[in-house]
């Protein structure tokens, strides 16, 4: 039987051909210290499996939404820490010491996540990164950019993701924080910043943050998940 890696990376995919090889590249260090990589897809119709299979230890198929593909993920892990992260994210190069030294210091990692890094160049990224990781910081809430991580007992404590199709990284940090705070890391992960570049960076701030909004409100993940789809034409 194989020694309990210390860290599971579990990544949720869809269609992710452009950016996968890349991202776990970056990750084969980590594989080399015996943690393993779990690649959980929602259907994708593109290489991203093909591209990812040699460098990953487990590839998983799931009902599609990252919620659901995250906590397949969980479940096939055998890690003593889960760290979530997204297909466009890439963690710094010291990330596996800095989260050894504390999983060591707690006697395990309990949760937390980084600082996170928009990946274009526009001056007006670098706000929009420093306003996240001061948000985050305050709120002791974290969003899936941020590269999630806890121990695995305290996620099956709360009861995983939330079966939701939007905001289940917001309301699984609620639910943690109930148990603790978290690690709010200054170490950046760089994750894409296509998705406000290519929605425009005004209106993804403002849609973001009305979606938040409406979900503190009213809870309604199904209400949140519908308006996001009715403008981005999703």
């Amino acid at each position: 039987m194989p020694a309990t890696p210390r860290f599971s990376i579990i990544i949720p995919v869809l269609n992710e051909a452009a950016c996968i090889r890349h991202t776990l590249e970056g990750l084969q260090a980590w594989r080399a210290e015996g943690d393993e990589i779990i690649l959980v897809d929602g259907g994708s119709t593109d290489d991203t499996l093909a591209l990812a299979q040699p460098l990953t230890d487990l590839q998983l198929l799931s009902a599609s939404g990252r919620a659901n593909q995250m906590n397949a993920g969980a479940a096939a892990s055998r890690g003593e820490v889960l760290l979530f992260l997204h297909a466009d994210t890439l963690l710094p190069r010291d990330a596996r010491q800095m989260l050894e030294g504390i999983a060591k210091s707690d006697g395990c990692a309990r949760w937390g996540r980084f600082d996170v890094r928009l990946s274009g160049s526009r001056l007006a990224l670098r706000v929009v990164e420093r306003m996240m990781n001061l948000r985050s910081r305050l709120t002791g809430i974290a969003t899936g950019d941020q590269a999630l991580f806890m121990d695995r007992t305290l996620f099956h404590a709360v009861g995983g993701f939330p079966a939701q199709p939007l905001m289940e990284d917001i309301e699984l940090s609620a639910r943690l924080k109930r148990h603790c705070r978290p690690h709010c890391l200054r170490m950046k992960v760089e994750t894409s910043s296509r998705r406000w570049e290519a929605g425009g960076l005004l209106a993804t701030i403002l849609l973001m943050w009305r979606l938040r909004l409406i979900y503190w409100w009213t809870g309604d993940a199904e209400a949140v998940a519908a308006r996001y789809r009715n403008v981005r034409g999703k």
